[in-house]
């Protein structure tokens, strides 16, 4: 099935794409006044990008190997990796069983090298038995990740979880005390020990740990259909797991705990396992 260009989409992922969105293609007329049948999709995402789409009621979606759960407004989400090339598809299938697929190109980032000094030796080449902890609590954060439900929190405008200085941006290489690491996973910001850390979204805390390792004071804030916020290095934990916080409440404080050569909030922000830019969602607009 061939697409042309349509109108504008106003869900709020589209902004951050920084291209104008797309209706991919148009189903057949709709049968009741408040029925829509569109299947809007952005035409360009960047890398890194939280991508929303809108879907007619009752569809099933797919993207790569997962199904995506419309939420009852039709709106669909899925995440962009750092180093995704694309194009990616997306296929639509109607309950009358119609099929469109929806293809977003994707737009490439540069990605500068970050070189951090004075970070404590251990925690950037651990001995075995500090290496086997690492592994066990990441063991447990990525579980926390898993989380798949109907609540549709991730579709709000996302806010600061605290105000500061940017002091290290997503996706760039990490390069610690000399030795190459793993691209930055998400975003930091610089601020004074014990600034109270707000929710930037309503959700669900899925994961609360004082002292891990290599992240210090650890919090995940679940947002539906696999969107969750971390929250590392904190100084202070002021929820609990199964909590439902509400956006811009206060769930904890800014610290240096964990690998860290000073005071900040490291926010990062996923969907499912695949890591997506924070300030890419702070950046868009309903």
């Amino acid at each position: 099935m061939r697409f042309g260009q349509g109108v504008a989409l106003s869900l709020l992922a589209m902004a951050s794409t920084g291209c104008a969105a797309t209706q991919v293609a148009q189903a057949p007329p709709a049968t009741t006044a408040n029925a829509d049948t569109r299947v809007v999709f952005p035409t360009s995402v960047q890398q890194g990008s939280l991508v929303l789409g809108k879907v007619p009621a009752n569809a099933t979606v797919r993207y790569g190997t997962r199904v995506l759960r419309p939420t009852n407004y039709g709106t669909v989400v899925f995440g962009i990796g750092r180093d995704e090339a694309g194009p990616v598809s997306v296929d639509v299938t109607t309950v009358d069983g119609r099929t469109q697929t929806a293809r977003i190109a994707v737009t490439p980032r540069d990605w500068p090298v970050e070189n951090v000094s004075g970070v404590p030796p251990k925690t950037v080449e651990p001995p075995p038995e500090i290496a086997a902890r690492i592994e066990r609590e990441q063991a447990q954060v990525t579980a926390a990740r898993a989380r798949d439900d109907d609540r549709a929190d991730f579709a709000q405008a996302f806010v600061w979880p605290v105000k500061g200085r940017i002091s290290g941006r997503f996706g760039n290489q990490r390069v610690y005390n000399g030795v190459p690491k793993s691209p930055h996973s998400g975003m930091d910001i610089a601020a004074p020990t014990g600034t109270p850390v707000l929710a930037p979204a309503s959700g669900i805390v899925t994961f609360a740990a004082p002292d891990l390792y290599l992240t210090g004071g650890t919090l995940l804030l679940d947002h539906g259909h696999g969107v969750s916020s971390n929250f590392l290095h904190l100084s202070r934990i002021d929820v609990k797991v199964g909590d439902r916080v509400q956006q811009g409440q206060v769930i904890g404080a800014v610290g240096a705990t964990g690998r860290a050569t000073g005071p900040h909030l490291h926010w990062g922000m996923n969907w499912f396992d695949v890591r997506v830019d924070p300030l890419l969602v702070l950046e868009r607009t309903p």
